[in-house]
């Protein structure tokens, strides 16, 4: 049974997700682990209304505050140890990392 790990990790910060991809990158490429990715998605663009007061009935307003969100994703096949070392990592409070493991049987396996 081969393990797939799929990694999504998102940031406003670009520097540091594309830090953080290519330091993965190259930890498995050092260990031999069959990865794909980094694959990235177009920069998501939200806009947030900022309210002057907390007064339900008070409409007044600061300018929206706008920001942006990078998303790239990569799986790891095989090499289930190092899926859960990467996971587990420390990383800075401006990158988010999702894991999802799925596991794939060959064709004619049984339960």
């Amino acid at each position: 049974m081969t393990f797939v790990t799929s990694l999504t990790l998102q940031s406003g910060d670009r520097a540091a997700l594309d830090a953080i991809v290519d330091d993965i990158k190259s930890t498995a490429e050092r260990k031999g682990a069959a990865l794909k990715g980094p694959h990235s998605h177009p920069p998501e663009k939200h806009s947030v209304p900022q309210h002057c007061r907390l007064h339900a009935d008070d409409e007044r307003r600061f300018s929206s505050w706008s920001y942006t969100v990078f998303t790239r994703e990569l799986e790891i096949h095989g090499h289930d140890n190092l899926a859960r070392n990467i996971a587990s990592q420390n990383f800075p409070d401006s990158v988010h990392i999702e894991a999802e493991v799925e596991q794939i049987r060959g064709a004619g396996q049984s339960n």
